[in-house]
């Protein structure tokens, strides 16, 4: 097993853009060896040059989340001979927004693929090096959906759901081995990803977070201060915190009007 001698290392996927990159950066001024993985390869360049600029250290490299055989090969050659990984970030995924019939079954299913299956790929094809990692965590990138089931967002919603219960299960079962499974609940954040999304939560709520906010909430998650009872979830900014508490202690239908009067549904 890896000891803490040596620089910590961090993986991420859909490191080119967004939340991804802005992660990629905090931990490299960190002092984290980065790597960072997307298949926007021109994304991943501009990316390394940046970080390296600064001191930092990085390796970049094509990786579809949906493949696992692109997580089994870049995670060799991110690990090598330590086998290290300290921080896996799964955070790759897609959007798309509408009224749920109107969206084509293929874009759907594509969703389904890239944001549940591509995270269970990275966890499944990276627990050896985990496992084998003392202290090793994984930050699954969850959202302020998986509140309550979101119109116009139905299929995305659904996947976030599925990253939930991904996130409550393991980080049960691989507590044995000592994996610290955690999960990031962003509302809508200023990127591509909701470039011309326009939900009647969007135009009710708004789009305040920054990628920097959420890469700043993950650092800090992954470094936590003594805490007497056992975070999973990790609620960013002030509005998912709001609902998130609202949620925890209201009856469902005092959620569903919630939900109903901020989604203009």
């Amino acid at each position: 097993m890896t000891t803490g001698s040596a620089v910590p290392t961090v993986f991420i996927s859909g490191a080119a853009a967004g939340i991804g990159r802005a992660t990629a950066l905090e931990f490299a001024r960190r002092g984290y060896r980065v790597g960072a993985y997307d298949i926007d390869l021109g994304g991943l360049a501009t990316l390394r040059d940046e970080i390296t600029s600064r001191g930092g250290d990085v390796a970049i490299g094509g990786l579809d989340v949906t493949e696992a055989t692109d997580w089994e090969e870049q995670l060799a050659a991110f690990t090598g001979a330590s086998r290290r990984l300290d921080i896996l970030v799964n955070n790759a995924g897609i959007l798309s927004s509408g009224r749920f019939e109107e969206i084509p079954l293929a874009t759907q299913r594509k969703i389904v693929e890239v944001n549940v299956c591509g995270a269970m790929a990275g966890l499944h094809t990276a627990f050896p090096y985990l496992r084998d990692t003392h202290g090793a965590q994984v930050v699954n990138l969850c959202s302020a959906s998986a509140i309550y089931g979101q119109p116009e967002l139905a299929t995305y919603s659904a996947t976030k759901f599925a990253v939930r219960g991904l996130t409550e299960a393991l980080e049960l079962e691989w507590r044995r081995y000592g994996i610290r499974v955690i999960a990031m609940w962003p509302l809508f954040v200023q990127t591509a990803m909701v470039d011309g999304v326009e939900t009647g939560s969007t135009k009710s709520l708004g789009v305040h977070l920054t990628p920097d906010d959420v890469a700043q909430a993950i650092y800090s998650a992954t470094h936590p201060g003594r805490e007497w009872l056992t975070k999973v979830h990790y609620p960013v900014g002030l509005q998912t915190k709001l609902f998130a508490s609202v949620a925890q202690v209201s009856p469902n239908w005092v959620q569903r009007l919630m939900n109903k009067t901020v989604t203009r549904s």
